[in-house]
Parts: structure tokens; C-alpha cells; sequence
């Protein structure tokens, strides 16, 4: 609800989150101090407080207090894989649009890490490859350490929720039209060029990697604009 200055009880307690240079982690005033500090009831701080929670702005610890949470895009989640999911045919255009903004994401950086990664990075991420015919979860591990040297955390949770949010929808696209083995081959084909510190193969490289994700929702895109 705003309060008389226009801001909201939400957005006034993050300006004190800032103006006490409270950091993720550290507790802010209790319910009391809030409703004192911002001249709120009860009720109003309480629910100002759940809003924010749910954006990952504040933490709750039952027993201990409210303290700066960190705030994570994994709030982002539930939201936009409902907006892929609910959007027109589907949501396969707003998948295509999701796909389209992490390629531009990975295929733009790539370069930087052909140039930044460590000889120790490169063999962590060959022994990911090794075990991508076992374990799913090694492309994602695969993805996330890729772009590690970066030193952009921003980076790394935005791979990180296209890439939650594309698998939580991926089973209306049908099945992958490349085999595993075919996407172990590709990945290694980025491995060697980051070995060999060659930018434009390793875009390439990662150009084939999403070729399939491409085609896959070309192809599910087909009946909806027959």
C-alpha cells in the first residue's frame, strides 16, 4: 500500500536496507523497530515483509530474526516459465524469444573465455563432458563453470534461469532431434577451441549447441502457424 509520499511500505524498507548499508546476510530491525522507524502497523509491516521475502530481498529464520537476503533470479522463475508456458501457441514463441536472448548471452562471452580460462578450468570442464552420457546434470555444471571465469555473477544466474526454465517446459517440445553422443562431440568441439584460445571456434562451436534447441522448437512451432 503507498504511503503518503507515493513509495510503498515495500520500497521504503528496502531504502533503509540501503541507507544503513545493510549487506545480504545482515539483520534488519525487528517488526517493532520497523513499525516505529516507518510509523506502520502491524499487519502492514508483516505483509511488506512477505512481499519481500518472496522477491528474495529479505530472509526470514524462524528463531532468529529478518535479515538481507540475496536476492537471487531464482524468484524469476516461477514467472517466467508460466509466461512460456501460457503465452500464444503455447508459449513456444516466448521460449524461442528465452533461447534466443541466452545464445546471444553465451555466444557473446565465449570469446572473453577463450581468452581468461585456466588450464585447471579446462580439464574440470573435460571431465564434465566425459560424464554428460550419464548424468543430465552435467551440461548445466557444464554451462555454469564455462562462464565462471567471467567473475559476472549476473551472467552466471541468468545462464542459470534459461536454463531452469527451457527444461521445466521441454518436455511440449518433443524429443531432442540430436543424440547424446552427437552433444558430447559438440561440447568437446568447445572445450578444444577454448583449448586451442580460438574465439571464433569456440562461437561456432556454441552456435551448433543450441542448433538443435532451435530446431526443436521451429518444429513445435509448426503446427500453431500452419
Amino acid at each position: 500500500m503507498p504511503t503518503r509520499d507515493g513509495a510503498s511500505l515495500q520500497e521504503r524498507i528496502v531504502a533503509l536496507i540501503h541507507e544503513r548499508g545493510l549487506a545480504p546476510g545482515s539483520p534488519i530491525p525487528t517488526e517493532v523497530q520497523l513499525m516505529e522507524l516507518l510509523g506502520a502497523s502491524r499487519n502492514s509491516v508483516r505483509e511488506a515483509v512477505r512481499a519481500l521475502r518472496a522477491l528474495g530481498i529479505v530472509e526470514i529464520r524462524h528463531g532468529h530474526g529478518t535479515f538481507v537476503g540475496h536476492a537471487s533470479l531464482d524468484v524469476l522463475t516461477p514467472s517466467l516459465a508460466f509466461q512460456v508456458r501460457s503465452g500464444p501457441g503455447g508459449g513456444i514463441r516466448a521460449l524461442r524469444d528465452l533461447v534466443e536472448v541466452r545464445e546471444l548471452l553465451e555466444t557473446g562471452l565465449i570469446a572473453q573465455v577463450a581468452q581468461s580460462t585456466s588450464v585447471t578450468r579446462l580439464a574440470a570442464l573435460e571431465a564434465l563432458v566425459n560424464g554428460m552420457d550419464r548424468d543430465h546434470g552435467a551440461d548445466r555444471a557444464f554451462h555454469a563453470l564455462l562462464y565462471e571465469s567471467c567473475g559476472n555473477e549476473l551472467v552466471l544466474q541468468l545462464i542459470g534461469l534459461f536454463w531452469d526454465i527451457y527444461h521445466e517446459v521441454e518436455p511440449t517440445l518433443g524429443p531432442p532431434e540430436e543424440r547424446t553422443a552427437e552433444i558430447v562431440v559438440n561440447h568437446r568441439r568447445i572445450v578444444a577451441a577454448l583449448r586451442a584460445r580460438d574465439a571464433e571456434a569456440a562461437r561456432e562451436a556454441m552456435r551448433l549447441h543450441f542448433r538443435d534447441v532451435k530446431a526443436r522448437i521451429a518444429r513445435a512451432k509448426a503446427p500453431d502457424t500452419a
